[in-house]
């Protein structure tokens, strides 16, 4: 699963690697949780890419009330064209969530160890996601999920899951709200190269959804010494 990440690369970088006219206005984060706003990428009418703050934790068009995305802040990469709460956002509305890395557990001595996960060339990139409206009351509200597969031979050790990270050549295509190739944008929903991923572990400061700043990232052993 995804259940955490990190967004600091400014918003001129941002704008750079996803093709937008305008720097997007967002907060730097090393610490995104499920139930605030992230920064996605989605296409315009025009086609013209565009960042907007959206709900983390998909919240269907027909749902009664809003607290389903508590449930829905991943979607899985086998079921998402066939599960009634992801199927029509898969056609329609499909969205990239910028990432600088994300963080999983694992058990090990009796206690969760965070691990950092990121690009081994530490450069930002894109998860695979989907957004909806909900109308539920008078004012819209805009939600995503972040869609994982299985985990590659790296971070499987961690977890068997892992999100989709894109690759920049398939941007357009994912973003296309017209691309008719529903075969060929799942099959994009695959794992990262483990040659092109770094893991090591984290300080407990990730726990607390709280705890913001530089030293998340910074490795348990680099942490230690100071």
């Amino acid at each position: 699963m995804c259940g955490r990440f990190s967004l600091h690369s400014s918003p001129h970088v941002v704008a750079l690697q996803f093709g937008l006219a305008h720097p997007p206005e967002y907060a730097e984060r090393y610490n995104v949780a499920p139930g605030t706003p992230v920064l996605a990428v989605r296409a315009a009418h025009d086609h013209a890419r565009s960042g907007a703050l959206l709900h983390w934790g998909l919240i269907p068009s027909w749902a009664k009330e809003p607290a389903i995305g508590n449930r829905l802040i991943n979607a899985r990469a086998e079921t998402v064209l066939d599960k009634a709460s992801f199927r029509t956002a898969f056609r329609r509305r499909r969205c990239i969530i910028p990432a600088n890395g994300y963080y999983e557990w694992a058990s090990t001595g009796g206690r969760k160890q965070p691990y950092y996960i990121r690009p081994s060339s530490d450069v930002l990139f894109g998860f695979a996601g989907l957004y909806e409206q909900w109308r539920g009351t008078d004012r819209p509200l805009e939600s995503c999920t972040i869609i994982t597969t299985d985990a590659n031979e790296l971070t499987r050790t961690i977890h068997s899951r892992m999100p989709v990270i894109l690759p920049v050549e398939a941007y357009t295509h994912w973003l296309d709200p017209d691309n008719p190739d529903l075969d060929a944008l799942a099959a994009l929903l695959a794992p990262a190269p483990a040659a092109h991923m770094t893991v090591y572990p984290v300080g407990l400061l990730v726990n607390n959804v709280k705890n913001e700043g530089p030293a998340l990232v910074e490795t348990e052993a680099l942490r230690q010494l100071f």
